[in-house]
């Protein structure tokens, strides 16, 4: 692709998202979900045949994918590319203050999908705290590597890291968190970390949203293993805006 038609490309599918209805439709698919042409109408407050021209229109720039099961037809984003440019967009249109109020409803501000890995003020804390017991180490090229103590820690939830280190994405890398403007994690571990954090039911995902409720055993579980003293209430969102980790008395 020339200069000329890359440029013609990113306009293309700058005018498609900045259209309210698909920004609708587009945000409402971040949660990993597949939903249908009626559901996508009815978040988008438009007409079934109006959503089913965003619907084409959106495809066409292979932004959707259509999945077809018998007589039912699903549409899901495109791929977790489609969910960074959005969740990027995300934090450049909060219009940065001086001092960062978020805006964010506070359910969605605690803990959502970030398509398929954890976000907000939880995820935060996580990421913080996995970088603070140097598990996590962060590289010049926006690229985490584990320490030994690190896989260690994550093959103890599970997570088998070195078939993870042989995807084609990105093993572990930062994901900036448009409520919280600060990172959480992303890549093929922050996939793993929601995945198990889900299995183990230490959170429940919302159907029809990306909100993530923090449960009683996933307060208590996650507590012990990152050495965190977790909210008890969504409080903690409208309350705390330094979102800094509390380290447990026991390991101070």
């Amino acid at each position: 692709m020339n200069v000329e038609q890359h440029d013609i490309g990113v306009s293309q599918v700058a005018a498609a998202i900045a259209e309210p209805a698909r920004t609708k439709i587009l945000c409402s698919l971040m949660d990993g979900h597949a939903r249908t042409s009626t559901e996508l109408a009815t978040i988008a407050e438009v007409s079934a045949s109006t959503a089913s021209a965003h619907l084409a229109k959106l495809k066409e720039l292979a932004l959707l994918r259509l999945h077809v099961q018998g007589r039912h037809r699903y549409y899901s984003l495109a791929d977790k590319r489609v969910a960074q440019a959005l969740e990027a967009l995300m934090v450049i249109g909060q219009n940065a203050a001086p001092t960062f109020n978020p805006r964010t409803p506070d359910r969605l501000q605690f803990a959502r999908t970030c398509y398929d890995h954890m976000a907000g003020t939880l995820a935060v804390l996580l990421h913080d705290r996995m970088i603070e017991a140097g598990w996590v180490l962060e590289t010049d090229e926006q690229v985490y590597q584990l320490s030994d103590s690190g896989e260690a820690f994550f093959e103890g939830l599970g997570i088998e890291v070195k078939d993870l280190s042989t995807k084609r994405r990105r093993f572990a890398c930062p994901c900036l968190d448009w409520s919280v403007r600060r990172p959480h994690l992303g890549g093929s571990l922050g996939a793993a970390l929601l995945q198990v954090a889900i299995k183990r039911k230490w959170v429940t995902q919302d159907l029809d949203s990306r909100a993530l409720a923090l449960t009683a055993v996933g307060r208590k579980e996650m507590g012990a293993r990152f050495e965190l003293v977790l909210p008890t209430d969504l409080s903690y969102a409208r309350k705390s805006q330094t979102y800094s980790t509390t380290r447990t008395a026991s390991t101070r």
